[in-house]
């Protein structure tokens, strides 16, 4: 990987640059903006029955809320204190009572009146439930009765019938790590986890790319480099910390470009609250926007790298980095002969940025000599999200911004130790330091002590599509068996997510909290065990950043609301192993938090050093400073590859829009505030740009009707800078305008971008009501007897 280390925090600038201010008018008065000190306020309020234990998670614990790694108040990239609203938001989870008994066993009917919102303020889970077919209530279970029932059914299927799926919410690389041995050991292979639903691509990308598929730089690299550039991200809405690491790379010289179809404002203009200057004056993120159609940054970067070459035809090296080319990056002639024969016409259609403007970024790029390329969701919630990503890959490639201080690919991730997940093993394609493969397969079996099953576990989104599958089929799943998450709010097709949950015969849910699919039906049962959250976890633990940290999280004492029969996740998953098979127990009996991190330092060597974490403030970071360091990476040659991709055809017809979906005020899909601070739009807003409105005469305010045929959404018009021929709708909101079944065809991501039509909602009605025709029934149309 890498020999440099980190440095470690360093000093932020101290100068004060009111070129960067968005207004010398105190805290943005009369503007629309997050009220971060109001907001705190409040959630103090919230938690003021466990305010001591709120401290010292504040204090003393890693962030379980974005994946920036902020360690107590403090992190690895600047000195002095951090914090955030997106932390103080998830505050709750860890603090809150158990839920009151007269809520939790009333009638099913009525729990189901509650949103997720509600359902989360109710508190926590206090001891495990079980809700049989036909009953109307949640019944009290014993830990004993309940992992029995759950083993006696596993024992009775084929593990390829039952599945296993952990969220991003609070977890663990211990609980990752325990999920995945324990379910290779029960001979399933059916195991996800939360990054299918958002960043896999970036992996999978990276991987064929580079060969290793993690961000090789450091939020540090920002502070030196010429350009950031940011593809799909709203970064400081998902990680509001970043905005000082912008904040500081601006003050050093950088240039922040962001590339979106939505002029997002919080990548426009922000409000600092643990900065003076940006709290008060606030900050100008971003230097310039690009906004680009949804699905047409493939054809935006060819048109970057088709003008490199161009410019090479008047100068050799004026933008490629021959050296480096030559030396690191192999296909670079089939690359060039592929960007060449694509036309302007299809670039600019594609992309809907004019061949001026790519031309200005082009030469920008070319003339920087660092540069860090940064995305988030807007390029891997795709269809054809691996190929974004390779073509973001392709760019640093070609100019050499790989390997070094100040440049790199960083895939910026929402959630707390999500990067993980994969590294842990708990994920359909890979093993513990390695893919799913023979060499990988036999190297685990003389580690793990027993063999593992060959065949191909599925994706999350396929095991749930298998679930209706006829009963004897053998992928059928009759058992899912889920650490947190919410499918009903966070897939594609929510009515048919709804359809094969309730269909499974058995459903657990290893939860902190209840939420809307925790209440559906099963065939036989339903099955809900209280966990305990990531600052109760024996022993404490671990999580990993986007930039690779690995954070020791110790377990915190003086929780006025401590759940009695909660227990810690990984000890959860020791135990179903223990009964499912207890005659082979003893290779997964881990007794402590530290003889996990002992196995996982043996497993994947990347995390070589984990061992040795064992108290506050402990961390290291794998890999180096950075991946691929002096342009050499983990591929079979040492070399990058430069990967041609084709322009993606969204089959969009006339008149058409095509739309994404996006997060307002939320964490994945819990949501904090039904209103944006940052653009005023509530929950069932369409944003969409003035001219596009003005042309099908609608009115901002005025209800419209989106649909295709997939489904119906029915909000009202919001005006917004976003490209025309695109809209905007929250996530989870317009998830009922996608198909399942639709994915990445090398990570296995849904695709969360549909084309759509969006009319007035006065005229979509009156023209459903003349067109509609009733079914013919054949029986009424018999010819009666004269």
């Amino acid at each position: 990987m890498g020999d440099t280390k980190h440095q470690g925090p360093i000093k932020a600038t101290k100068a004060i640059r009111p070129e960067f201010w968005v207004s010398p008018v105190p805290f943005g008065l009369g503007k629309v903006k997050p009220q971060h000190f109001r907001d705190t306020g409040k959630i103090i309020w919230e938690n003021r029955d466990n305010l001591a234990y709120a401290g010292k998670i504040l204090t003393k614990g890693v962030c379980d809320g974005c994946a920036l790694g902020v360690s107590g108040l403090y992190d690895q990239t600047l000195k002095g204190p951090h914090a955030c609203t997106t932390r103080f938001n998830v505050l709750r989870l860890n603090t809150a009572p158990a839920i009151k008994a007269d809520i939790l066993h009333s009638d099913i009917d009525e729990l189901r009146k509650y949103d997720s919102t509600e359902l989360r303020k109710l508190g926590r889970i206090p001891y495990p439930l079980i809700r049989r077919k036909g009953e109307r209530t949640f019944s009290r279970l014993t830990w004993d009765e309940a992992m029995t029932m759950i083993a006696d059914k596993m024992k009775k299927l084929n593990p390829r019938n039952y599945a296993f799926y952990l969220t991003s919410r609070g977890i663990t690389n211990e609980s990752y790590y325990v999920a995945a041995k324990v379910s290779r050991f029960l001979g399933a292979n059916n195991i996800d986890n939360a990054s299918r639903i958002c960043h896999a691509p970036s992996k999978t990308a990276l991987k064929r790319s580079i060969g290793v598929g993690a961000s090789t730089s450091n939020y540090q690299d920002w502070f030196g480099a010429d350009v950031l550039l940011f593809f799909g991200s709203v970064a400081s809405n998902a990680s509001p910390v970043s905005t000082k690491y912008m904040l500081e790379a601006k003050k050093r010289g950088a240039k922040i470009i962001v590339v979106n179809p939505y002029k997002e404002p919080a990548m426009d203009q922000y409000w600092i609250p643990s900065n003076a200057e940006s709290a008060l004056f606030g900050t100008k993120v971003a230097d310039d926007f690009y906004q680009v159609n949804i699905g047409g940054d493939i054809a935006f970067m060819h048109g970057i790298i088709k003008h490199w070459f161009d410019m090479e035809k008047n100068k050799y090296g004026s933008a490629i980095n021959h050296e480096f080319v030559q030396e690191h990056v192999n296909h670079y002639k089939e690359l060039k002969g592929h960007v060449q024969k694509q036309s302007w016409n299809s670039i600019i259609k594609s992309s809907g940025i004019t061949k001026e403007r790519i031309i200005e970024l082009s030469e920008l790029l070319a003339k920087s000599k660092n540069a860090v390329y940064i995305w988030a969701l807007g390029l891997t919630m795709h269809t054809f999200a691996t190929d974004n990503i390779s073509q973001v890959a392709n760019l640093a490639l070609l100019r050499g911004h790989l390997g070094r201080r100040n440049s790199g690919l960083m895939p910026f991730r929402g959630h707390s130790s999500v990067q993980g997940a994969g590294e842990m093993g708990a994920d359909p394609f890979v093993l513990p330091g390695g893919g799913f493969d023979e060499k990988n397969i036999k190297r685990m079996e003389k580690i793990w002590g027993f063999d593992i099953d060959r065949w191909q576990g599925d994706i999350v989104g396929v095991t749930l599509e298998n679930i209706v599958l006829p009963e004897d089929h053998e992928r059928k799943i009759k058992l899912y068996y889920m650490s947190g998450g919410n499918f009903l709010e966070t897939m594609p097709d929510p009515d048919f997510i709804e359809k094969a949950l309730s269909e499974l015969e058995i459903r657990v849910h290893q939860d902190i909290i209840l939420n809307t699919s925790t209440l559906l039906d099963a065939k036989e049962a339903v099955i809900v065990l209280p966990a305990k959250t990531r600052y109760e976890q024996d022993g404490g633990g671990t999580s990993t950043s986007t930039e690779r940290m690995v954070y020791f999280s110790p377990q915190l004492d003086g929780n006025k609301n401590h759940i009695e029969e909660a227990r810690s996740e990984w000890k959860i998953y020791v135990d179903l192993a223990k009964r499912v098979n207890p005659d082979k127990a003893h290779l997964i009996n881990f007794k402590s938090g530290q003889e996990i991190r002992d196995e996982i330092a043996i497993t994947n060597t990347d995390y070589e050093g984990i061992q040795h974490l064992k108290k506050q403030g402990d961390v290291f970071q794998w890999g180096g400073a950075w991946l691929c360091e002096d342009g050499v990476c983990p591929t079979p040659d040492g070399k990058g590859n430069l990967i041609s991709v084709d322009i993606p055809d969204l089959h969009k017809k006339e008149g058409q829009f095509v739309l994404t979906t996006r997060r307002g005020k939320q964490f994945n899909s819990m949501v904090y505030k039904d209103k944006d601070p940052f653009n005023n739009s509530e929950r069932y807003d369409v944003l969409i740009s003035k001219d596009d409105a003005h042309k099908l005469s609608i009115a901002e305010g005025e209800g419209v009707v989106v649909y295709n045929g997939y489904g119906v959404f029915q909000g009202k018009a919001k005006f917004a800078n976003i490209a025309k021929g695109n809209l905007g709708v929250h996530f989870p909101e317009g998830n009922f305008l996608l198909p399942k079944g639709r994915y990445d065809k090398f990570a296995g991501t849904p695709d969360y971008n549909i084309t759509v039509t969006i009319e007035k909602a006065e005229r979509f009605n009156a023209r459903k009501d003349a067109q509609y025709y009733e079914k013919r029934i054949a029986d009424l149309e018999v010819d009666s007897p004269a």
